[in-house]
């Protein structure tokens, strides 16, 4: 049915019980680590970094430009506004980057597309002599990394000032972003409540939001770049896995893991997204007008919060009045992702054969909420696994030919406002109930194996709430068109 009205959507009513487990109390703000001298900043420091990448560039033209931009990162980046982002900052790197873009521009070279922005990195990647900590304790004392990950090489290639390495949740298998061993970095949208940044990619998020980096390194996989894109009000690209190289993250699912970063827009995420793959997109040039984009009616539109509904309809009448054609499709298929991944789960799985021996020796050591997500794949056969594996690539072939026609699928990137990290801390079912509705659109795109970006459809003076275009694995440029499109509709419609 051809959507020309505001269609209803299920708004999130009671409290869903969540499996209990040991709680563990939020320790003491774990200390950063530092490399080189920064002296501590006591109060506020305004954000350096606000412009996109293009118009950033263009600023930065007088002698010693960026080397000036740095150090206001870095001291921003030890104000308190940033507590618990970084888990090393690495200043000297970031200032050799930046050092090197001003001599070159000084000599009149060309510069790389990131030469001496300030970018973060999410702690999962190795950086070649350190010890890849993945947001846990239990890796401390193993051997540093001998080279840089795939993506982090590819980053300083192109200029980038690594800033340091950011907050996640512990190996990265949460979409809160809650941390007990390191702490939680506070999502900046809401100076009255601190509420979760969204994850794993937190610290990643909140570094972009903060303008600590023009964009964060991060990974995605059932959501982990779009969830706290959409809680912090920034954009999100997951592109197909296989376009971008996994060599060098620490991983979670072999099968779902994808390297990827958040901007502030989409032409940013595409400028990064180009940089990690070694070949940028080139999207075609369209408007609005003449989308067809197909709106589930299955899964994504339930539960909804008033604020993400409003939102959302928002961001549709917004599309309609720009000549988008949105359809609504049963895509009966998404209700199948939670049987067909029932037996453990993929990341479970994977994750225990990744985890089995220290889960045997120091699993009181993990956070004890990852734990029992990790446990879930203990007692799966390996035929049980193959048979996932074969129902999964079935639904792939049914989805994908059920959105063919369509430019993109949309819905809500989450259908909840960002929580209190308190109430989330404190209960285990609360927990554990939101983690699974932060995870449960964005995870549809990674059983997938496609791709989708997170947009903020929010107004000004409301928590921020992500719009999810998605598509089938491969179709990224024409999906980057869209995006681009959309983006700029809801712009439009929100000044």
């Amino acid at each position: 049915m051809e959507r020309t009205a505001a269609a209803a959507v299920s708004v999130q009513g009671g409290h869903g019980a969540g499996q209990a487990f040991r709680q563990r109390l939020q320790p003491p703000r774990a200390a950063r680590i530092i490399e080189g001298m920064l002296p501590p900043i006591a109060g506020p420091v305004a954000a350096p970094v606000a412009a996109p990448i293009a118009e950033l560039r263009a600023s930065l033209r007088a002698p010693g430009a960026h080397a000036a931009l740095t150090e206001q990162v870095l001291q921003a980046a030890a104000a308190p506004a940033a507590a618990q982002v970084f888990t090393t900052l690495l200043p000297e790197q970031a200032r050799a980057a930046a050092r090197a873009a001003d001599e070159a521009l000084a000599a009149g070279r060309a510069l790389p597309p990131l030469a001496g922005l300030p970018v973060s990195v999410k702690d999962l990647y190795d950086l070649a002599g350190r010890t890849t900590m993945a947001g846990s304790l239990l890796r401390a004392g193993a051997p540093p990394a001998t080279q840089d990950a795939a993506a982090v090489a590819r980053l300083r290639a192109a200029g980038a000032a690594i800033v340091g390495l950011t907050n996640m949740s512990e190996f990265a298998f949460s979409g809160v972003g809650i941390n007990p061993h390191h702490g939680t970095p506070r999502n900046p949208a809401d100076a009255a409540v601190a509420r979760v940044p969204g994850g794993s990619s937190s610290g990643a998020a909140v570094s972009v939001a903060l303008g600590l980096a023009v964009a964060g390194l991060g990974s995605d996989t059932g959501g982990s770049i779009r969830i706290p894109a959409a809680l912090c009000g920034l954009v999100g690209f997951k592109s197909t896995q296989r376009r971008t190289p996994l060599a060098g993250a620490f991983p979670l699912s072999f099968t779902l893991d994808t390297v990827c970063a958040m901007a502030r827009s989409v032409a940013d995420c595409l400028l990064v997204d180009g940089v990690l793959a070694g070949a940028p997109l080139a999207p075609p040039a369209r408007g609005a007008a003449g989308l067809r984009l197909a709106l589930p009616q299955t899964l994504v539109l339930d539960a909804l919060e008033p604020a993400v509904a409003a939102a959302f309809e928002r961001g549709l009448r917004a599309l309609s009045a720009a000549g988008a054609r949105i359809v609504e499709i049963p895509l009966a298929e998404l209700a199948e992702i939670a049987q067909i991944n029932a037996p453990g789960g993929l990341s479970p799985i994977e994750a225990w054969a990744v985890h089995r021996e220290a889960m045997a020796t120091q699993r009181a050591r993990f956070d004890p909420r990852v734990a029992a997500r990790i446990a879930q794949g203990e007692g799966v056969s390996a035929a049980d696994y193959i048979v996932l594996l074969q129902r999964r690539q079935d639904w792939i072939a049914r989805v994908t030919a059920r959105l063919q026609g369509f430019d993109a699928m949309l819905c809500p990137s989450v259908p909840i406002v960002a929580p209190p990290i308190a109430d989330l801390v404190a209960d285990d079912a609360a927990f554990f109930r939101a983690n699974g509705l932060l995870l449960r659109n964005t995870f549809t795109t990674n059983f997938l194996d496609g791709c989708a970006f997170s947009l903020p459809c929010q107004a000004a003076g409301e928590l921020p709430v992500g719009l999810m275009l998605a598509a089938p694995g491969g179709h990224d440029e024409a999906l980057a068109g869209v995006a681009l499109a959309v983006e700029r509709t809801l712009r439009d419609a929100l000044r």
